[in-house]
């Protein structure tokens, strides 16, 4: 574990994400023009893809984080049985629920493989043992969204919002160091769960919070996260026919975090050249339906 790591045990990670908050929506000139300059510098932003390329154009932080592309920068798959990436960013981990990499089953239910052998169980990440039920022996991916990276999330199938479950939790970075040192991280960090209903079934898409990430809006809901903390809230979206087609866009980041995508048993397979640590773009295949 780096020090990095070691110190966000000990950090005030609500206070840190509000303060960050701050500064993101901050519009004075000289706060938010040299987070946006130093951003794009440090990690390479391609602002060419970007709707707006101006960075000076955008009258907040948060506004360049959240920025949309142009047309045409992301394109779905071809093959209509594709479920698609929800995002740009690299493959953190995936496979089959309850199973090793090697394709042996785990001892522990409905496990998911995080990396250097921790892992957790999709009842821990969904906080409802009876939903998680409904993806055992499915298939998970894993997305990373670095700061670099397009920070709106998109609907891997056509689906019809159930339910958003908004998940209390801690703030731990979601970096590699993070991920292969804390236990469990994934399913103890502040979270958005959301249930859809498609044509073959549940599909789940969480919205993992980090330290530094400001918020989680939705395009139906708007802001889900803030506030931090607090109890386990459910909204049942049922009967009010909030349905998103393949590719639309269902969320954004305030700043870059992770993205898990649960599909049921039977119903597709990982594409061959998904692997951990692989980059990934918007729109290419996740999975293809059997």
């Amino acid at each position: 574990m780096s020090p990095i790591t070691a110190l966000t045990y000990v950090l005030p990670h609500r206070l840190v994400s509000s303060i960050a908050r701050r500064l993101a929506y901050s519009t004075r000139p000289a706060i938010k023009q040299w987070l946006i300059d130093t951003v794009t510098r440090k990690f390479n932003v391609n602002l060419a893809e970007a709707a707006q390329p101006d960075p000076t154009a955008y009258p907040t932080f948060n506004a360049f984080f959240t920025r949309a592309l142009k047309p045409g920068a992301r394109v779905a798959d071809a093959d209509p049985r594709s479920v698609l990436m929800p995002a740009d960013g690299r493959i953190s981990e995936c496979g089959h629920i309850g199973r090793s990499r090697e394709g042996v089953l785990h001892e522990e239910a409905g496990h998911i493989f995080q990396a250097k052998g921790h892992g957790f169980t999709t009842a821990q990440l969904l906080a409802d043992d009876a939903a998680a039920r409904a993806f055992d022996g499915g298939v998970y991916a894993t997305v990373y969204l670095s700061p670099r990276d397009y920070h709106r999330v998109h609907m891997p199938w056509s689906g019809t919002l159930r339910e958003t479950v908004h998940v209390p939790g801690r703030l731990f970075s979601v970096g590699t160091d993070a991920v292969g040192s804390v236990s469990a991280l994934f399913a103890r960090n502040e979270r958005l769960v959301c249930h859809f209903d498609c044509d073959f079934g549940p599909m789940a898409v969480v919205m993992v919070g980090a330290l530094l990430v400001s918020g989680v809006e939705t395009v139906w809901g708007g802001v889900e996260i803030p506030p931090y903390g607090g109890p386990i809230v459910v909204k049942d979206y049922r009967g009010q026919g909030i349905a998103l087609e393949r590719f639309a866009e269902m969320a954004r980041f305030n700043y870059g975090s992770t993205a898990i995508v649960l599909l049921p048993a039977g119903v597709a397979d990982l594409v061959p050249e998904l692997r951990a640590q692989a980059p990934v773009q918007l729109g290419q295949a996740l999975a293809r339906l059997n």
